[in-house]
C-alpha cells in the first residue's frame, strides 16, 4: 500500500495526469470549436409569416430566408383564406430559428370536401334538417306541396334540381326540402272520388 501512495506522489504520476489534462482540454476545445461551426452557433434566423401566401409565394419566400419547407397534407377548407394558400405554419412566425431549419406548412384546399346526402326522403322535416346538419349541410329552405304526410320530405333540391340521397355536394351547401302539407292533392282527391 506503501508504494502505492509513493507512486501518487511520483513525477511520473503528475506528468502523466497533466497530459491528460491537456489532452481533455485540447479535445474539448476541438469539439466545441466544431460543434459551433457545424451547427452555426448564434445565428438565428426569424421566421416570417407565411400566412394567406400563395405556395408560389410561400417557396420563394422561403429559399429568401434561407430555410426549408415542407407542405403537410391540407386542412379542412377555412373561407377566410384564399384557395391554395397558407393557414398554418410550424414553427409559428416571428420565431427565431436555426438556418435551414424545415418550416412545416397547411395548405388550404380548393373547396369544402364533399359530403354525401342522407337518406331523408320519407323523413319529418324537422329530423332530416338534423340529419343534414349533422353531415355539414344546411337547410336553405322548406317549401311544401298537396301531399298527406305533414312535414314528411318528398323530395330535396339543390339549385333548383332535384337530387337524390347518396349525391355529393360541397360541405355547407345550401338545399331545399319539399315537404308536404298534409292535404290530399286534387288528383288524388278525384281519383279516390271515382273508385
Amino acid at each position: 500500500m506503501r508504494n502505492f501512495f509513493n507512486f501518487l506522489k511520483s513525477q511520473t504520476f503528475l506528468i502523466q495526469i497533466g497530459l491528460a489534462i491537456l489532452a481533455s482540454v485540447i479535445l474539448g476545445y476541438i469539439v466545441f470549436s466544431w460543434l459551433k461551426s457545424n451547427t452555426n452557433h448564434g445565428e438565428f434566423v426569424e421566421v416570417p409569416d407565411f400566412s394567406k401566401m400563395s405556395v408560389m409565394d410561400m417557396r420563394k419566400a422561403v429559399e429568401d430566408a434561407g430555410l426549408r419547407y415542407q407542405v403537410l397534407d391540407s386542412a379542412n377548407y377555412n373561407p377566410d383564406f384564399p384557395r391554395f394558400s397558407i393557414i398554418e405554419q410550424e414553427p409559428g412566425a416571428g420565431n427565431k430559428v436555426k438556418p435551414d431549419r424545415t418550416i412545416y406548412f397547411t395548405v388550404n384546399p380548393s373547396g369544402y370536401k364533399k359530403v354525401s346526402v342522407p337518406k331523408i326522403i320519407q323523413v319529418t322535416q324537422r329530423n332530416a334538417a338534423s340529419m343534414l346538419r349533422a353531415v355539414g349541410l344546411d337547410v336553405q329552405r322548406v317549401t311544401y306541396i298537396d301531399e298527406l304526410g305533414e312535414d314528411m320530405v318528398y323530395y330535396i333540391k339543390y339549385k333548383g334540381k332535384n337530387i337524390s340521397p347518396g349525391d355529393k355536394l360541397p360541405k355547407t351547401s345550401k338545399i331545399e326540402l319539399v315537404c308536404g302539407n298534409g292535404k290530399i292533392s286534387n288528383r288524388a282527391q278525384i281519383k279516390a272520388d271515382s273508385e
